[in-house]
């Protein structure tokens, strides 16, 4: 990397009293794909996968050792193959309105998909709760429901016969807001406690400076984190840089880790700021992640501190850019849809 004769690496975390916690269910049902399952059900807490279910198996697959105890310990002993045969009740379901829909759109052959998402969320500070239910087809919202006035949103025609059935189902509208509201809740509050040591561990970033070529993009890339809470993002001159810079998504590392780039085009730095040494070595920076102290940094030319001095960098780089990754030690934190939705969807 020619062009760059350092990096200013700035990592630092920071305490969020209020973590919002998570329990997702998400359910599709294919038809015309014969490499893919005709229904799949993934459960999520805190955006970690948990289990899995598909039609071939007719099984759910454990993701996480502590799932284990969790289902061992359930009241009855059975709560795995109950909780089994609720998902082929689903899978059957699934297969109806598969058909349902398919005349709705007038649609004989190809092949299709409908997605659903549903799930809670919890405040652990101050308790408050949020649900959702919403469902999609080939790739477009097709209805959900809202919460607060129990009734549901259809954003096309083909979806507004399911939704004036459903407003009229006021006592199996008030019980999906009971499950979403408080049976999810409690469930996703004993995964919570069953998972503490995975969910609530912290694993500290990896962060390197990345450049193909001495004309192409500078890729700050950070890896290894958990939980998924990060920001990554280029400074100058102590200035936050936006234009010229192409922000990658969080995406997960088969470790149950995370990762993220940002990359920054060279084009965006003028070019008389190219010029000068530069300070940190990368020690500096694995031992700064333990200690987040201010700390200035000496720019060789002349002693001064580096323009993009910051109390938690470790790396400055001779154009005065910055990699900075702000990482959260706060864990971001859904019982399956039970039997309201063994009803049909639509």
């Amino acid at each position: 990397m020619k062009a760059l004769i350092g990096l200013l690496l700035l990592v630092f975390g920071h305490d969020v009293s209020s973590v919002i916690h998570s329990l997702q269910v998400f359910s599709t049902a294919s038809s015309g794909l014969s490499t893919f399952p005709e229904f799949v059900i993934v459960e999520m807490v805190d955006e970690v996968q948990v289990d899995y279910y598909d039609s071939n198996t007719q099984r759910i697959v454990l993701k996480q050792d502590w799932m284990d105890q969790f289902y061992s310990n359930e009241p009855g002993g059975d709560s795995l193959e109950r909780e089994t045969e609720k998902r082929k009740g689903h899978q059957q379901v699934a297969k109806v309105n598969m058909g349902t829909l398919k005349k709705r759109f007038n649609q004989t052959g190809g092949a299709h998909i409908v997605q659903r998402m549903s799930g809670c969320e919890w405040d652990d500070e101050d308790g408050t709760t949020d649900g959702y239910q919403q469902y999609g087809y080939d790739g477009e919202d097709f209805l959900s429901l809202d919460l607060k006035t129990l009734t549901w949103v259809a954003p096309v025609h083909q979806a507004f016969p399911s939704k004036l059935r459903l407003d009229h189902k006021t006592a199996y509208n008030q019980l999906l807001k009971n499950y979403h509201t408080k049976e999810c809740v409690d469930w996703l509050k004993k995964l919570l406690a069953y998972g503490k040591s995975t969910l609530q561990r912290t694993e500290r970033p990896r962060v390197s400076l990345l450049q193909r070529s001495p004309s192409s993009p500078v890729v700050c890339h950070a890896t290894g984190f958990f939980p998924n809470r990060v920001v990554v993002f280029w400074r100058r001159d102590g200035q936050e840089l936006h234009e010229q810079v192409d922000p990658g998504e969080v995406l997960p590392n088969h470790d149950g880790t995370f990762q993220v780039s940002v990359d920054l085009d060279l084009t965006a730095v003028p070019q008389e700021d190219w010029g000068g040494a530069v300070c940190g070595p990368a020690e500096r920076h694995r031992g700064h992640l333990h200690n987040p102290g201010p700390r200035p940094h000496q720019d060789q030319r002349g002693g001064q501190s580096h323009p993009c001095f910051h109390p938690h960098c470790s790396h400055c780089c001779s154009c005065r850019c910055c990699c900075c990754c702000c990482w959260s030690l706060s864990v971001p934190e859904e019982e399956q849809f039970r039997q309201a939705s063994q009803t049909s969807w639509f």
